[in-house]
């Protein structure tokens, strides 16, 4: 293997490289993400340009410069750059992937049959599994610590093949948890609310920072024996950047639940924002179900207190009850409150 040159700032934001199956899998997955918008618009559906942008630039964006930039070009030599990587793939491309909602874009672009089918796929038992929130998070957990902590990490760094499935593995490891979570179809158990899920993403952004602490005060160097082999000469010693990883693993992890959870927070927003809308919508119109049409009897007996400057006599429609006040329904608990 080839030592690259020492790494310079310039260097960092210059050196790149090609990776063909990152690349065959970012073309993929932005031609159908691409598709699905065109057939909504050929419909006459529209589909945010914010979640394009986040899906392309955010999801798809990450997965090339964690495989092609300076970072892939310095991952066999240095760790920092590897431990980047990985995160990178675990927790950055992902949240960019799910803030561009390709799932529903998939159920709403495919045709009826198909999309009943990946309806029926999403509800299945196996993914309703992978996908529960609990699972899902010892899973991205499980992977990190399995990369770090086994013998995967070292046999990838060698391994050209093994290094692009543990790319696939980090990938939809993150993956598993975010998409659900941020999907507006309902891909999780009904008691996961937005409330449940604000919190599940704080729990899950402490526990994110948990590989990297361990990689940053762990006393046993992480791939030891091919890092100490390869390491080249104008580089620090090897425990200080495996440090160096550590700490920029937990930064990042820290860092990105900030997006995560405002995101959460927006999405509950507008979610309320909406189902009040559709309350008012339905208030409005059993009010219009339950307002009496005016007779020819109660139009005569109003004019004559109308020419009286009276009250007609005789019962009203006012001596009844309001159905808000009799029904128990939560159209009427609400006119109740406001009253």
């Amino acid at each position: 293997m080839e030592t690259p040159p020492q790494l310079t700032d310039g260097r960092l934001f210059t050196s790149w490289q090609a990776d063909v199956p990152a690349l065959l899998v970012v073309v993929v997955l932005g031609g159908l993400y691409g598709w699905g918008v065109l057939r909504l618009r050929r419909r006459g559906e529209a589909w945010p340009v914010a979640r394009t942008a986040a899906f392309a630039v955010l999801g798809l964006g990450t997965i090339v410069v964690a495989t092609m930039s300076a970072l892939a070009v310095y991952d066999r030599v240095l760790f920092w750059p590897a431990a980047v990587q990985n995160v990178l793939l675990d927790l950055i491309a992902p949240l960019g992937l799910a803030l561009g909602d390709p799932l529903r874009l998939a159920l709403r672009a495919l045709p009826e049959r198909a999309a009943a089918r990946a309806q029926a796929t999403l509800t299945g038992r196996l993914v309703r599994l992978l996908t529960f929130p609990l699972v899902s998070t010892a899973l991205v957990l499980a992977t990190e610590l399995t990369i770090y902590f086994t013998p995967y990490f070292e046999t990838a760094l060698a391994d050209d093949w093994l290094h692009q499935l543990m790319y696939l593995h980090l990938l939809l490891a993150g993956s598993l948890f975010v998409l659900p979570v941020l999907t507006r179809e309902e891909a999780l158990p009904a008691w996961c609310t937005h409330p449940v899920r604000a919190g599940l993403v704080f729990v899950d952004g402490i526990i994110d920072a948990v590989p990297g602490i361990v990689v940053m005060t762990h006393g046993t160097l992480i791939a030891g024996s091919w890092y100490l082999s390869h390491s080249p000469s104008w580089a620090s010693d090897v425990q200080h950047d495996q440090q160096l990883g550590g700490g920029a693993m937990v930064g990042i992890a820290e860092l990105v639940a900030l997006p995560f959870l405002l995101a959460i927070l927006v999405q509950w927003a507008r979610t309320e924002r909406a189902e009040t809308v559709a309350l008012d919508r339905r208030l409005d119109a059993e009010l219009e179900v339950v307002r009496p049409a005016p007779t020819e009897a109660t139009a005569g007996a109003a004019a004559v207190a109308a020419g009286a400057g009276g009250p007609a006599e005789g019962p009203g429609p006012e001596l009844v009850r309001p159905w808000w006040e009799t029904e128990n329904s939560e159209v009427a608990q609400r006119i109740r409150g406001q009253r």
